[in-house]
């Protein structure tokens, strides 16, 4: 069965796990030699059980220039993979395909001043690698990631997403302004400057753009969307409804998307 698999994957190993909560975690693998990926792309990746191959997408949260490759997951209850993917440890095996997938990449805009990044739960994670590539912070002017979770403790990446709203000291390449919106729907109790609701919500009520201090407008900004598929859905309704459209391969857009599931 291996070599069937080796035609399309490469048995990589585990190097870390870090969990974050009872079911939130990150891992890390070892990264194959020629693994070229562009942020915001996917891999599939598998796992073993009685001699037959479980595989699942997920996306890479490690910057493009890493010798690691690192993801984000949750854990779902008697779920085929996760169950697997529960019990790793560094040195465990772990397959990755060759293949890399996804479109949900910065190059897909062509002009733009602003970067809205719109996440629910692990959907995050494509705009962690995002962040880290150095190349988007001098492509846009601002950038705004807003992560819709519902609970506080299932907001990942808390501590280095922090770090990154510091600008760095001044040089003469210009540098993007990152502003981190938090929004909780089952939690009351928040910190200053987290807000109660989802994320379509917020955005039509004009809450979203006050904390970003931007306007969404089909001008100057240009949105990534990832996560719950219902939360895609009605952003794409209210983008449409401010003239924004999707990217297309021959016509330029304003936003595109990836359901998480």
């Amino acid at each position: 069965m291996q070599n069937t698999i080796s035609d399309k994957a490469t048995q990589e190993s585990i190097l870390s796990v870090d969990r974050l909560t009872n079911d939130l975690f990150v891992f890390r693998t070892t990264r194959p030699s020629s693994y070229s990926f562009v942020p915001g792309q996917y891999s599939r990746l598998g796992l073993i059980k009685n001699d037959t191959a479980i595989w699942r997408p997920y996306s890479i949260t490690s910057a493009p220039q890493d010798d690691f490759l690192e993801y984000y997951g949750v854990l779902v209850p008697g779920g085929a993979f996760t169950s697997l993917l529960d019990k790793i440890k560094p040195g465990s095996p772990i397959w990755v395909e060759k293949q890399l997938y996804g479109f949900m990449t910065v190059d897909r805009f062509v002009d733009g001043e602003d970067l809205w990044l719109l996440a629910t739960g692990t959907g995050i994670g494509p705009f962690v690698s995002i962040l880290r590539d150095p190349a988007v912070w001098t492509k846009f002017r601002h950038i705004v990631l807003a992560h819709g979770v519902k609970h506080v403790d299932d907001l990942g990446f808390r501590n280095e997403l922090a770090a990154l709203q510091v600008p760095p000291p001044s040089t003469a390449t210009p540098h993007a302004e990152l502003r981190v919106i938090q929004a909780i729907t089952r939690t009351k109790n928040l910190a200053p400057g987290q807000l109660h609701g989802r994320l379509t919500t917020l955005l039509e009520n004009g809450e979203l753009e006050r904390q970003a201090g931007l306007p969404m407008q089909a001008t100057t900004s240009r949105v990534m969307m990832c996560g719950n598929p219902a939360m895609i859905e009605d952003m794409r309704r209210i983008l449409h409804q401010r003239e924004m459209r999707p990217c297309r391969r021959v016509l330029p857009g304003q936003f595109v998307t990836e359901n998480y599931w």
